[in-house]
């Protein structure tokens, strides 16, 4: 799988640059927790979790539109614009509440705390709100070792567009050919490949419902714990 031999990725990352929800965090019960209680108040049935997974990527707007096509209801704008806002609303309410359930994924936070100790900068460019990215990290205590965080809104556009992914690297201060996009879907991989560098992806991931193993990623990980080691840059002290 690898494109990338051991040897071709020694030094050759300053950056890395990681998707949130599906490669850092398993968030998908508060999504559709969330998203549940807006299809409810619209009258509309239910969503099985496995369904609303597959719909997870390409941000909260895209959600909402896949969600109520899903239940037979086609969303003018402004009653798209409406719904997006209640989902905001009760996806706010679970993430500060007992009912929230989001957490790393196993391994993740260990290797973000490897690979910024190691000295890498660290970025999330991820579709979700920022302050709903800022929100989780914080509270799963991931904050410390992500220095920037590039959400949904904080750019003119979206993954897979490259832009949001130019940005963390401007605010890194590194080029993109110095960084490396980690992440599990083919958002993820036609936004690196846009932005001109490689990327790695988790084997575990939302991905939309597709197998990850069809993701045109230059390395397939199983476990993030896997990334500081393939990455040759930890002391011989810290490798797992």
């Amino acid at each position: 799988m690898p494109r990338f031999s051991g040897g071709e990725w020694r030094g050759a990352f300053a950056a890395l640059l990681f998707d949130l929800d599906g490669t850092l965090l398993d968030t998908v019960r508060d999504i559709a927790l969330a998203l549940n209680r807006t299809l409810e108040e619209q009258g509309l049935d239910p969503l099985p979790e496995d369904s609303v997974r597959r719909m997870i990527g390409r941000g909260s707007p895209i959600l909402i539109e896949r969600a109520a096509a899903m239940r037979g209801r086609k969303l003018d704008p402004p009653g798209h614009a409406a719904m997006l806002e209640r989902f905001f609303h009760h996806y706010d309410e679970v993430e500060r509440s007992d009912a929230a359930s989001a957490r790393p994924f196993s391994g993740a936070a260990d290797a973000l705390h490897r690979l910024h100790g190691a000295g890498f900068r660290t970025a999330v460019v991820t579709n979700k709100h920022h302050r709903f990215a800022t929100g989780l990290l914080d509270r799963l205590e991931l904050a410390p070792f992500i220095d920037v965080v590039i959400g949904g809104d904080s750019c003119p556009r979206r993954k897979p567009d490259p832009l949001p992914l130019i940005a963390a690297c401007e605010r890194l201060g590194v080029p993109a050919s110095a960084a490396l996009m980690v992440g599990d879907s083919v958002n993820d991989v036609e936004a690196a490949r846009a932005a001109g560098m490689p990327v790695a992806c988790v084997s575990y991931g939302y991905n939309e419902g597709r197998d990850a193993r069809t993701l045109d990623c230059d390395v397939l990980l199983d476990s993030l714990i896997e990334l500081p080691p393939l990455l040759e840059r930890m002391p011989q002290s810290s490798r797992a």
